[in-house]
């Protein structure tokens, strides 16, 4: 199988790696300086689920060198996605499938919108790793775990050979979901509140879940993403929020997630995509998010600062 990995900072990186690590004919579709140092040193990953290294790499920032392929991992963050499928495209023929791995619930429409949706998945993954360096990964927690399928959950072969492969890499679990939209939104639930609360209060998850009057505001972040997925068709469980926190709980302590880690560094970051979204999907319901409307506006001038948008009128005084 021949497998692109558009996007090579943490997830894709990690990933890809795990498949070229069994030899899979992986190509990773990479830029800058990390371009250059998977071309001249090759991939580098330090894991808990065990160390290794792949000396030669594919990689390339031009996809028209890489031709069809059977399956893209679009590993980008949420705000590139658009472009990547615009430039995904000389690798997308009518069988070649498309799993987006992005925190959010809004990548397969966004990807659907420009090529073909009969190519396009739902997907999720769940793993806290980042580039420590340019061509050099760190995985540094959580069960690395990727989950996709049609969106209309149909069975497809295609969807379960790439499971299969997955699930022959050491360090990652692979599986197809009942629902996909079900499992994206369950992921939705949990990231998005985290990353929120997160940010705003600097603290991992561990203080966040300890801390009750902390506990309590994730809880109802969480429950606000619930309601609006109900209110949106998706069938969640109705023990969601509390498996949810559950889940969290098995997060080891010291973990923040990307989202956080950007806005405190001063990088653009999925604000727009997980909080951001809650807003203004809930807005088209007529639904109320207040939790997740004063988290997106609290951090929301941080992001744009980031994003080189912040404007400051200097003429205002204090009376």
């Amino acid at each position: 199988m021949r497998i692109a990995v558009y996007g090579s900072g943490g997830v894709g990186a990690y990933f890809g790696g795990r498949l070229a690590q069994i030899g899979q004919d992986v190509t990773f579709i990479a830029r800058n300086e990390n371009l250059s140092a998977l071309r001249s040193n090759g991939l580098k990953v330090g894991s808990i689920a065990g160390d290794f290294s792949i000396a030669k790499v594919n990689v390339t920032n031009n996809p028209s060198e890489v031709g069809i392929v059977d399956y893209v991992l679009c590993c980008v963050k949420s705000w590139q996605v658009t472009s990547a499928a615009r430039a995904m495209k000389p690798m997308v023929g009518p069988d070649t499938l498309i799993v987006p791995l992005q925190n959010g619930i809004e990548a397969p429409d966004q990807l659907a919108g420009i090529l073909d949706a009969d190519n396009v998945l739902g997907g999720l993954c769940a793993i806290v790793a980042f580039q420590a360096n340019p061509g050099h990964v760190k995985h540094n927690g959580g069960n690395p775990l990727i989950r996709f399928g049609h969106l209309d959950n149909h069975a497809d072969p295609r969807v379960n050979t790439l499971s299969e492969i997955l699930n022959h890499c050491n360090g990652v679990k692979s599986s197809i979901p009942d629902d996909i939209k079900v499992a994206m939104w369950q992921k939705f639930m949990l990231i998005t509140p985290w990353s929120g609360l997160g940010a705003v209060s600097r603290a991992p998850i561990g203080v966040l879940l300890d801390q009750p009057e902390m506990r309590d505001l994730l809880t109802e972040a969480t429950e606000e993403v619930f309601q609006l997925g109900l209110a949106r068709g998706i069938d969640l469980p109705a023990e969601s929020v509390s498996k949810t926190l559950t889940t969290l709980g098995d997060i080891p302590p010291h973990s923040t997630t990307s989202m956080q880690r950007d806005l405190v560094a001063g990088r653009p970051s999925e604000l727009d995509a997980q909080n951001g979204a809650v807003v203004r999907l809930a807005y088209e319901m007529d639904l109320e998010t207040p939790l997740n409307r004063f988290i997106f506006y609290s951090l929301r001038s941080l992001e744009l600062r980031a994003r080189g948008a912040l404007k400051f009128n200097r003429r205002s005084k204090h009376r």
